[in-house]
């Protein structure tokens, strides 16, 4: 009778394992300014009556407390549970010899997706804990680590974890919300995660980011698009993809795509607009975006098709064509990956392309216009991939912002009034002012170690 049969004690490992990995995607997914500004921050969005956000307010809302504990509280602390829940199973399994496969297979996809969790962590605010973090008892106010320290170990994992992987064994089955449990594609992601971190370390270590991208190239990246990472979602209510719930359910009007994409893809006459954004006047064939920064009436402007407001629809962790943006700019960059920068270039544009379902007659077409293709649109490398690659991450805010951090393209400005007088693109999220009451020294010492707290100091790869 004293049994609380509402409060389970214990738990099985799939259990944490799926509500991890469904609130790290949710956490990239929402466009709620509740949750994370990231859509806002890459200018693919902006806001309609009120502009805190666009302007710069992280703490306002305390965005980035909300964003940390997210990761720390309900991502990272559910996987690190559920490994230990396996290990303990699997000390104790006396089964056949297959079973204990399975068990490394969930432990190591656990660890392909703590990996991308600190990853997302250390692309949001540089140095962070790690080697102390998740430990209560033996660490309660945990260090902040060097985030490339970090990177370069999260490489480390990401390699063993998809070594150790038996891609013809099972896993997790429909625990994992992502691929089913399919251990082959698990490897190809954490695969190509191991290579958009070193791409993202080549300015600061070209030799070490050239042979751990090769390494990862070899053991096989995401080559097509059905290779991508994404998670349906479903008609449930709470299982909703949270645009729905942000865009449609709230009964709200908080968004429109920004004037600073729109007008780029005007000047391109770029096909996906009409898979993007509704025309403006209504049958026109036109396109207008909110003017970003600023109040703007809802009704005078394009809006967000229905595509993404779909309750079933996708998030997205991983797609084929940013692998092939990646590629584009490992060639640049010097790395062997094979194939030329404006191969792999048409290749992430194509891709995306049919990801929105734009015809192959208009996908040609714009590949050969001259301010498209890769021989004759104006500008550097840089430019040509980070406006193409920014137009093709739209509603994958996180990746455009950090693709835009690194290449310093698109050249976005800042909007004429923000929040402190800040004068340009935040480059990182300030630290979480709960650090402050719970872990001052430890923040005190990372902050120092920046130089400051600011939005506009850069994370360690972004050089320039």
């Amino acid at each position: 009778m004293n049994e609380d049969t509402k409060n389970p004690t214990i738990t099985s490992p799939e259990f944490l394992f799926t509500n991890a990995e469904k609130t790290m995607v949710d956490q990239v997914t929402s466009t709620s300014v509740n949750f994370n500004v990231f859509r806002l921050y890459a200018q693919q969005w902006t806001e309609v009556q009120y502009p805190q956000e666009t302007q710069y307010d992280l703490t306002g809302r305390t965005i980035p407390d909300r964003h940390w504990a997210t990761y720390y509280r309900d991502v990272l602390r559910d996987f690190k549970e559920a490994k230990s829940l396996l290990l303990t199973q699997k000390a104790n399994y006396t089964g056949a010899p297959e079973g204990l496969v399975v068990f490394d297979n969930k432990i190591a996809i656990i660890d392909i997706l703590s990996s991308y969790s600190y990853s997302i962590l250390v692309d949001t605010f540089g140095d962070v804990p790690y080697s102390e973090a998740l430990d209560i008892d033996g660490h309660p106010q945990p260090k902040y680590d060097d985030a490339q320290t970090i990177y370069r170990d999260l490489i480390a994992v990401l390699t063993a974890a998809s070594h150790k992987l038996d891609q013809s064994a099972p896993s997790y089955d429909v625990a994992d919300l992502i691929f089913g449990g399919d251990t082959a594609k698990w490897a190809k992601f954490a695969n190509s995660l191991r290579f958009r971190l070193a791409i993202n370390m080549d300015d600061v270590d070209h030799t070490y980011a050239s042979a751990q991208a090769l390494a990862a190239q070899a053991d096989g990246l995401i080559l097509v698009s059905t290779d991508g990472a994404y998670m349906p979602y479903t008609t449930n209510t709470t299982n909703n993809n949270p645009l729905y719930l942000d865009l449609v359910a709230s009964g709200r009007d908080d968004f429109l795509p920004a004037n600073t994409f729109v007008n780029k893809m005007n000047t391109l006459s770029d096909p996906r607009r009409a898979k993007y954004f509704t025309e403006f006047p209504e049958g026109s064939g036109q396109y207008k975006g909110g003017v970003y920064g600023t109040v703007n009436v809802y009704g005078d402007f394009s809006h967000l098709t229905e595509t993404i407001k779909n309750p079933v629809y996708p998030g997205v962790l991983f797609t084929y064509s940013e692998v092939e943006f990646l590629l584009a700019e490992a060639v640049e960059r010097g790395i062997a990956v094979g194939g030329t920068a404006a191969s792999h270039y048409n290749a992430g544009i194509t891709a995306s392309m049919k990801d929105w379902g734009v015809s192959s007659a208009d996908i040609a077409a714009y590949l050969v216009r001259s301010d498209v293709a890769y021989a004759t649109a104006a500008g550097t490398w840089q430019q040509k991939i980070g406006e193409q690659a920014w137009i093709s991450y739209f509603n994958r805010g996180f990746e455009a912002w950090t693709s835009y951090r690194r290449l310093d393209f698109p050249a976005l400005v800042a909007p004429p009034v923000t929040f402190g007088d800040i004068t340009e693109v935040p480059k990182r999220y300030s630290y979480p002012g709960i650090e402050q009451t719970l872990n001052a020294a430890n923040l005190e010492a990372a902050v120092a170690k920046l130089g400051n707290n600011n939005v506009t100091t850069k994370i360690f790869w972004d050089k320039h």
